[in-house]
């Protein structure tokens, strides 16, 4: 599909009457704050920038990720020390969309509704705020998927399809590589949870709290992520392991992790410095159930007290819209591109060396297009450590799950009704 020139859109949508809006242009400093990789991402379009702008200089700041968010949320709280361009990944959206301080994008003067269309649509939703305010632009997604290793799978007598069939089929073959190869099905029982819970939701619906405030953990959903869970911790199927640690990377340098389920941007982070000797031993494959589910996702954002929006916004739209951009992002960096008109591309067919030459993009896409588009709620971050804390009553403790659950929702209502 042909579009008008990027250059071109931008300039039209961020007129104002008297040319107000531009006046911001005349600082030559647009500061953007990001997290690794997408920090990468902004250095390496800088020349593409500067063809527009030779007289406006770049300065990003960057940090760890959870660092970032931390800094995020203090000069948004304390409108000090923003950027114009702000990074924001999946998990902080919704806090930082009810929050009130970021610019909503949708209508005059940024006109970002009208490019709607041309992003994947559940990433798209994922940056709108309860208010209908467009708060952030994808730029990357995290379509969910399951990797696992060859090399434990044939040593157990265990199929992908084993793994895949269902939950239930995907637990028992757990229970074979673990007796065959001592290998854990998982790093962490919580992973089941984390996907199952965020699997097959319908449009419009919540991840923990529905548009109108109802609280949803105790819902079917949430009690078979809690059951599954248990029966893998129960059944000692996983080591324990927390995901980022210095042992969790052990654990898929050794072998002693057969199965990882997360976005499919975690092959990426294998292949380049979590693992990269076991070339060839990880396959992926659809979700089990066929579980569509978003794992992860950077979205670009303006701070209401940026000082260089017109500018910002034509950044954003430069980095969101061009296609040549997505892709060269998607190459360097495993940054799996929100911008649907990328997705045509050839490079989603060719094969990954880490995966043994498998089609794994194919796989990625597809699940892409039948993820669901859900609600975000400010109370997210705080709901999911809330379901957190309670399955670890129940997996440690041997607390009851529908109690745990119960005890998970009224302390969230509680949150919800402040």
């Amino acid at each position: 599909m042909a579009h008008a020139p990027i250059g071109n859109w931008l300039a039209a949508s961020l007129l104002l009457a008297g040319g107000a809006f531009f006046s911001a242009q005349a600082q030559q400093t647009l500061t953007i704050a990001a997290f690794p990789a997408v920090d990468e991402i902004a250095k390496a379009a800088i020349p593409a920038w500067k063809k527009k702008h030779p007289d406006v200089e770049i300065k990003i700041t960057s940090r760890a990720y959870a660092d970032h968010h931390t800094a995020m949320t203090t000069a948004l709280s304390t409108s000090s020390n923003l950027p114009d361009v702000m990074v924001v990944e999946y998990g902080y959206v919704g806090r930082f969309a009810e929050g009130g301080g970021l610019e909503d994008l949708a209508g005059a003067p940024y006109n970002m509704k009208a490019q709607q269309a041309r992003f994947v649509p559940f990433a798209w939703k994922q940056g709108t705020a309860s208010s209908g305010a467009q708060v952030a632009i994808p730029t990357d997604i995290g379509p969910g998927t399951l990797l696992y290793r060859t090399d434990i799978l044939k040593k157990a007598g265990v199929t992908e399809a084993d793994l895949t069939q269902s939950w239930e089929s995907y637990v028992s073959a757990g229970t074979k590589i673990k007796t065959a190869t001592g290998a854990y099905l998982v790093a962490h029982a919580r992973d089941i949870k984390d996907i199952i819970i965020r699997s097959n939701l319908q449009a419009g619906d919540g991840l923990y709290i529905d548009k109108t405030g109802k609280v949803l953990v105790d819902s079917p959903r949430f009690v078979r992520a809690f059951e599954l869970s248990k029966k893998v911790r129960d059944q000692k199927l996983d080591g324990k392991i927390a995901a980022w640690s210095n042992e969790w990377s052990e654990g898929f340098k050794r072998g002693t992790i057969a199965t990882q389920m997360s976005g499919a941007w975690l092959a990426g982070h294998l292949n380049n410095w979590l693992a990269p000797d076991t070339k060839g031993q990880w396959r992926a494959a659809q979700l089990p159930e066929k579980a569509w589910a978003s794992w992860g996702g950077s979205f670009y954002s303006i701070p209401k007290g940026a000082k260089n929006k017109a500018l910002a916004a034509e950044f954003i739209g430069m980095m969101t819209l061009t296609p040549e951009l997505q892709l060269a992002a998607f190459k360097s960096q495993d940054a799996f591109p929100a911008l649907i008109e990328t997705h045509s591309d050839a490079f989603f067919e060719q094969p990954i060396s880490f995966l043994a030459d498998q089609k794994a993009r194919v796989l990625w896409r597809d699940a892409a297009r039948k993820i669901s588009a859900v609600d975000v709620h400010k109370l997210d971050p705080i709901a999911d450590e809330i379901v957190n804390t309670e399955l670890d009553k129940v997996l440690d403790q041997g607390k009851d799950i529908r109690t745990a659950l119960a005890d998970a929702k009224a302390l969230i209502e509680r949150r919800v009704k402040r």
